[in-house]
């Protein structure tokens, strides 16, 4: 790729890149949620029961803010945390209020996200997340900064 044009290519991706993550915003916002609910919210619904470590490996939020976020749902009586044999672990699951939540909620995205991937054949699904997981990897062995 060209260096004078590289730039302008990245900072599209990124443009669209940043777009797609205030879609994801505005819908958690929208429906009432922190992003970080909604994310909580979409795991369990796309996985079922899960740990903490499960959603913060797959949500990419800081263990904190999950944990946060894990607290008021639990408190708002959305899900139940139980202890596993690893006493730093609790699995994840959801109550029948947590259910009706996620249904007015995250079931939503999903059915956006479901909606928007009809638009696209099975061969061009396969070949952009192909090259989007590539990127991610090659992007992520290029990001690794140390001081010096």
């Amino acid at each position: 790729m060209e260096k004078n044009n590289a730039g302008k290519k990245l900072w599209e991706y990124n443009t669209i890149f940043k777009e797609n993550d205030e879609i994801y915003r505005n819908a958690a916002s929208d429906l009432g949620l922190s992003d970080c609910t909604m994310w909580i919210l979409y795991a369990l619904r796309a996985d079922g029961t899960v740990t903490q470590k499960d959603i913060c490996g797959a949500i990419y939020y800081p263990k904190q803010t999950v944990n946060s976020a894990l607290k008021k749902l639990e408190s708002d009586g959305c899900i139940v945390l139980s202890e596993m044999e690893d006493r730093r672990s609790k699995q994840i699951s959801l109550t029948p209020k947590g259910v009706k939540l996620s249904e007015k909620t995250a079931d939503r995205v999903i059915e956006a996200e479901l909606a928007a991937l009809s638009g696209l054949t099975d061969a061009e699904w396969e070949t952009f997340i192909g090259i989007f997981r590539k990127y991610t990897k090659l992007l992520k062995n290029n990001m690794q900064f140390h001081s010096q």
